[in-house]
């Protein structure tokens, strides 16, 4: 067993520095606020005044302007204000969640991935990828969906060609040494959090044409002209209202004909306004930095391929839905009305849609890959101590000097070696209940996870190959679907078997094998299972509380063997070390622990 290593204080203090420097910002903010709305008060007495003074006829009207003009600035001024408040409150929120999490106050706080979960997954849920308290609710930092969407799919499917490992661990590198960039990220858009839909704004952007000949717009543009002229004619020159009535006449008969046709292009895009504004604004982001890591290069220049960069390309559609939003103004309306600008603009949005909208996948992939990067970037950042492990690109090797469980807090997290590979292939891990048995067997998988995605692991160090993972530490029966506990552990071994003897090793994680049967067919059918995986090149551990099935490792030895965690009384009350020990368990707590609790055993 290897000593716990403690957590370095500096990714803690720099947090808590600027922590410290936004709190002191936002608090002259609040402060700035006050002044200014004590300012607005002053300025309404004082108007209220002036125009009593203009009413009862000592001073002229004219005064009252200098009291509106001033009110007018400080609401202007206040909207300013606000909007800095806002921005400070979430850089405050921003270095806050950090040092929760730095503290390992993180579980239960934000997206923990519960919407991700697959219980038919073969490690997902074994392993405790999602949910609350989960290695996704740890990691995560993705502001959009997008980005939780892909940290999501890496965790479930880990990467298994060592140089794209290593392509990703340098991307993650990069990003661990830009914190202004996690936080210039994370304050875009007017929202705490704006879900990013991927799917459903790819779907809008690739949707086909929607409004009829694009020419039309054109003869909206001259029926909005011809009717202006038609109003100044009638109201100016003389020539009656007959020409400019013949043209509204000519407007609605158009706008009828596509009334439902319009409301189908621009319902959608002003429902995706603040989205594609978001978008907007990390993409523009992104455009500005210049990475250092090669997938992160890649990613930078797939944004300016084009003649304009995705930014630009998206702020123009914004333009044109601010300007569709302002037409509706009580004031504005009627002249919008006679000049079809909503017509207009819808086609000028659909034009947009049909000559853009194809980009937007690839947009937003390129958000959600960067913000998974940084989540990982982040998570590297408050985990100096953790090294990244050395990729291996052939053989078969799993090798850990003090592996701990990355969830688990440092004054709690005991470390243990570990060492499998082509010579020692097995370990069957025996133990009392509450030991560390399954505990090990998640901190393995785990780390192999966090390996595999590019992240840095919680060991002193760690050499191996790529893995495929298998593991049945949470196979439930059914109530639904009528399986046992047993059928379903089947089931999940089947499936196990089926990813082993491939060209990536198999990593296998078995937990209390076959307990749902008797001794007899537990122990003839573990040993021919296990000794299957190892022929298909696997490797893996096995717990049991059956010390019979110790006789796995030795039927099977040099390619398996027996280690144990073990437990001791001390002052009527059980005591674990955590530490993985070889041999065989030589005892049992289960009467003890029956007794503890109350049981007359």
């Amino acid at each position: 067993m290897s000593p716990s290593v403690s957590l370095s204080t500096a990714p803690k203090a720099e947090y808590q520095r600027r922590l410290d420097s936004r709190s002191q910002r936002l608090a002259g903010q609040k402060r700035k606020e006050e002044r200014v709305a004590n300012l607005r008060v002053l300025v309404f007495i004082v108007a209220v005044a002036l125009g009593w003074l203009s009413f009862i006829g000592s001073i002229s009207w004219i005064w009252m302007g200098v009291p509106v003009a001033s009110f007018g600035l400080l609401v202007m001024a206040h909207i300013k204000i606000r909007r800095s408040i806002r921005r400070a409150e979430r850089s405050v929120s921003f270095y806050q969640r950090g040092i929760d999490r730095v503290e390992d106050r993180w579980s239960g706080q934000g997206e923990n991935g519960a919407k991700f979960a697959d219980e038919a997954h073969p490690f997902a849920a074994d392993l405790d990828l999602f949910g609350t308290g989960s290695l996704f609710q740890r990691i995560n930092t993705s502001r959009t969906l997008g980005g939780e969407l892909t940290l999501a799919r890496w965790l479930k499917a880990p990467e298994i060609v060592p140089d794209s490992i290593r392509d990703r661990q340098a991307a993650v590198a990069d990003l661990a040494d830009r914190l202004d960039l996690r936080e210039g990220l994370d304050l875009l858009g007017d929202d705490v959090r704006v879900g990013l839909d991927p799917e459903r704004l790819t779907a809008w952007g690739e949707l086909p044409a929607i409004l009829p000949d694009p020419r039309i717009r054109f003869l909206a543009t001259g029926l909005g002209v011809l009717a202006l002229v038609g109003l100044v004619g009638w109201m100016w020159i003389g020539t009656g209202p007959s020409p400019f009535f013949v043209m509204v006449l000519c407007e609605l008969g158009l706008w009828a004909s596509i009334k439902g046709r319009l409301a189908q292009v621009l319902k959608p895009v002003e429902q995706r306004s603040s989205e594609l504004s978001l978008l907007a604004e990390l993409l523009g982001r992104l455009e500005r930095e210049d990475f250092s890591a090669q997938p992160l290069q890649t990613l930078r220049r797939g944004l300016t391929t084009g003649s304009e960069p995705p930014s630009r390309q998206i702020a123009r559609v914004s333009r044109l839905v601010r300007r569709i939003e302002s037409s509706r103004n009580q004031f504005v309306a009627p002249f919008s009305a006679l000049l079809m600008t909503g017509t207009r603009m819808a086609f000028a949005v659909e034009a947009w849609r049909l000559a853009i909208g194809s980009e937007i996948a690839g947009w937003l992939e390129t958000v959600g890959t960067v913000e998974a990067f940084g989540s990982l970037g982040t998570y590297a950042s408050e985990n100096p101590d953790d090294p990244y492990p050395e990729i291996l690109d052939d053989g078969l090797c799993f090798d850990a000097i003090a592996l701990g469980h990355p969830l688990i807090p440092a004054d709690r997290n005991v470390r243990n070696d570990l060492l499998l590979g082509d010579e020692l292939r097995v370990l069957v891990v025996s133990g009392s209940n509450m030991s560390g048995k399954s505990t090990m067997l998640r901190t393995v998988g785990v780390n192999v996870v966090l390996a595999q995605l590019g992240a840095p692991v919680r060991a002193e160090r760690l050499r191996l190959t790529p893995l495929l993972l298998g593991a049945t530490l949470r196979v439930q029966d059914s109530l639904q679907s009528g399986t046992s506990r047993f059928y379903a552990e089947l089931t999940r071994l089947r499936e196990i078997v089926g990813l082993a003897g491939r060209s990536t090793p198999l990593l296998f994680l078995l937990d209390e094998i076959f307990h749902g049967t008797n001794s007899a067919d537990r122990r003839v059918g573990a040993e021919r299972l296990v000794k299957g995986l190892i022929e298909k090149g696997a490797i893996g551990l096995v717990t049991t509380h059956d010390l019979a099935l110790a006789a796995i490792a030795e039927g099977l030895a040099p390619r398996a063997a027996n280690v144990h965690f073990s437990d001791r009384f001390e002052d009527g009350s059980l005591v674990f070390d955590y530490a993985m020990h070889p041999g065989v368990v030589d005892h049992s707590n289960a009467l003890a622990l029956m007794r503890a609790v109350g049981l007359d055993i």
